[in-house]
């Protein structure tokens, strides 16, 4: 069964390159993340157009932002299900934007933000220093500013996975989070916000299972 990928932001294939070999069939989807047009629709255009002509069912896994665009594929593809991995799980209406502060997540103490701290802390050193050697991929604010369009969370299995050691979004947010606005509980795996690029190996197991 093909598995979507989908990144967050900064919208980068790159972010899954040591997961997509471990898996079957496996698709990094880029998204057109530095495109001030672009919005929730042209990233869930982008995820479909990904899954090519007839994929049968996919799997599709929507990394922190990722958690927005993700379930925009569900009426448009088949999706078997639906694994949200360190994501922003939005609610009807709510902009990414005002996702922060509606999630409770202003209120969690993560210290003051670090890009080496908050994403790559746990990476092997040579990923770390390809992943900060890369140029810094650019993000629009478009897909922010736009409410989230589904009246309700697609009709799917999902499946909520957390790192660990995420910096970002700490396990007992993301327990929180995921018990309040799906009712759903989380399955803890090894590595940061960045897992798919920290603990690759065990991710895939879990996605595989």
């Amino acid at each position: 069964m093909r598995a979507l990928l989908v990144p967050g932001a900064g919208g980068q294939a790159w972010d899954w390159h040591r997961l997509v070999p471990l898996l079957d069939d496996a698709v990094a989807v880029q998204l057109p993340a530095e495109d001030d047009t672009a919005g929730l629709a042209a990233y869930a255009d982008a995820v479909v157009a990904a899954a090519g002509v007839d994929p049968g069912p996919v799997v599709v896994v929507g990394h922190s932002m990722g958690g927005l665009s993700a379930p925009l594929v569900c009426d448009r593809l088949d999706v078997h299900r639906l694994v949200l991995l360190n994501a922003m799980i939005p609610a009807p209406g709510e902009s990414g934007a005002q996702w922060w502060s509606g999630s409770g997540h202003s209120e969690v103490d993560i210290g003051e933000f670090d890009e080496v701290e908050h994403f790559y802390h746990d990476l092997p050193p040579d990923v770390r220093a390809q992943a900060l050697a890369r140029p810094e991929p650019g993000q629009s604010e478009t897909p922010f500013t736009e409410p989230w369009p589904l009246d309700a969370w697609p009709d799917v299995p999902t499946q909520v996975l957390a790192g660990a050691e995420d910096r970002l979004f700490p396990v007992p947010f993301q327990r929180r989070l995921a018990r309040e606005r799906l009712g759903l509980g989380v399955t803890v795996v090894p590595g940061g916000h960045m897992a798919a690029l920290s603990r690759p190996e065990e991710l895939a197991a879990v996605l595989r299972g």
